[in-house]
């Protein structure tokens, strides 16, 4: 199955989160929090939004940094994905 974002939505997959912390203790499951680097996966045309013209800035392969709590996450194929609006996107990743 293929997903194609409308308006200024981005669909990302999260990257895995890390097991261990800098100074080596290995988290549980439970333990791990939410990752918040991600990777494009597809983009919205961008467009008119409410009313203003919006350009999208990010594109697909792009690793990007989200807010922690954003973004409506589905699961499609037995693959975890997150919809956000690209305002909810912090930085690119570079």
């Amino acid at each position: 199955m293929n997903i194609k974002p409308l308006a200024d939505n981005v669909v990302i997959k999260a990257t895995e989160a890390e097991e261990t912390t800098k100074s080596g203790i290995v988290l549980t499951s439970t333990a791990k929090e939410k990752p918040q680097v991600a990777e494009v996966v597809a983009v919205g045309p961008g467009g008119l939004v409410d009313g203003k013209e919006v350009k999208m800035t990010v594109s697909v392969g792009d690793k990007v940094l989200i807010a922690k709590y954003s973004g409506t996450e589905v699961k499609i194929d037995g693959e975890e994905y997150t919809i956000l609006r690209q305002s909810d996107i912090l930085a690119i990743v570079e």
